[in-house]
């Protein structure tokens, strides 16, 4: 994949800019998404959303208990690929 790294979102803007890398690398290269039609983009994100303190915790990070720029971003890079 193309497009930065979800940590290294720390705006509005950044968060802005890396959608709009999510929308071109899935133009490009759909085949490296495991969910590239809307409805199980959206599943897996809700899916992703509800265990992600594992994510977390396997990163040895904290949990956020507030979602950031950051957050949105890795629920995106996420629902790309998660089952």
């Amino acid at each position: 994949m193309s497009t930065a790294d979800p940590r290294a979102i720390r705006s509005r803007e950044d968060l802005a800019q890396f959608v709009r890398s999510l929308a071109k690398d899935l133009k490009q290269q759909p085949e490296a998404w495991e969910n590239a039609d809307l409805g199980s983009f959206l599943d897996a994100m809700s899916a992703w959303i509800e265990d992600m303190d594992g994510y977390y915790v396997n990163r040895g990070e904290v949990v956020p208990p507030q979602p950031e720029w950051r957050t949105l971003a890795e629920i995106l890079t996420a629902a790309r690929v998660y089952e």
